[in-house]
């Protein structure tokens, strides 16, 4: 990854989508982790935190799986990731302090209404990835990321999930919503935040 390119987009429009973000290699071992093969991994994804979880299938249709420390594909991305939070602290300032991510799945007919990543104006996640595991994606396939602008009226920009492709944005500014998926649609969500975050 283009650290320098990053960081100077992140500074000019808050955003960046890259193609092929990581090796092939690596990332054919995510899509393999991203199978669900193990009902005991996926678990249906809720909306909220804590006490305010809830199932809301009708507003985000996805099933996710947390990735493993433990796992060593899983930490070649978590490294990666590491990384790029040292590097854009670095140049930007951010204190970024972790990285939390989950696998999310998406199944036909299944998506995720317009949203923010912070949850009652906390100041928490500062800024969101998402990487595509999608191989051979079609224009018909669906479930593209819209990302709109801060009053969630107009779309700045619409990502396909094409394999490697990776989008990286500030958490508080860019509502953003995952149009119904035609096909499975893998990816994996995550978000850099600062000291004192609670998880989910």
């Amino acid at each position: 990854m283009d650290i320098n390119l990053i960081a100077k987009s992140l500074e000019q429009t808050g955003y960046i989508v890259l193609e092929q973000a990581l090796p092939k290699k690596n990332l054919d071992q995510l899509l393999r982790r991203c199978e669900v093969d193990d009902l005991n991994r996926f678990n249906t994804a809720h909306v909220g935190r804590g006490n305010e979880k809830r199932l809301l299938p009708n507003v985000r249709g996805d099933v996710i799986s947390w990735l493993d420390e433990q796992n060593i594909d899983d930490q070649t991305f978590l490294a990666a990731m590491d990384n790029l939070r040292r590097e854009l602290n670095a140049r930007l300032f951010l204190g970024l302090f972790d990285y939390e991510c989950h696998y999310a799945v998406y199944e036909s007919g299944t998506a995720y209404a317009k949203h923010l990543d912070v949850l009652h104006g906390k100041k928490n996640r500062i800024l969101s990835t998402v990487l595509y595991l999608n191989e051979n994606w079609q224009q018909d396939d669906g479930g593209e990321l819209d990302v709109y602008d801060e009053n969630g009226s107009n779309i700045l920009t619409t990502v396909t999930p094409r394999f490697g492709t990776l989008i990286i944005f500030l958490s508080e500014h860019f509502p953003h919503e995952v149009r119904r998926s035609n096909t499975t649609r893998r990816s994996i969500a995550g978000w850099f935040r600062v000291s004192g975050s609670s998880p989910i």
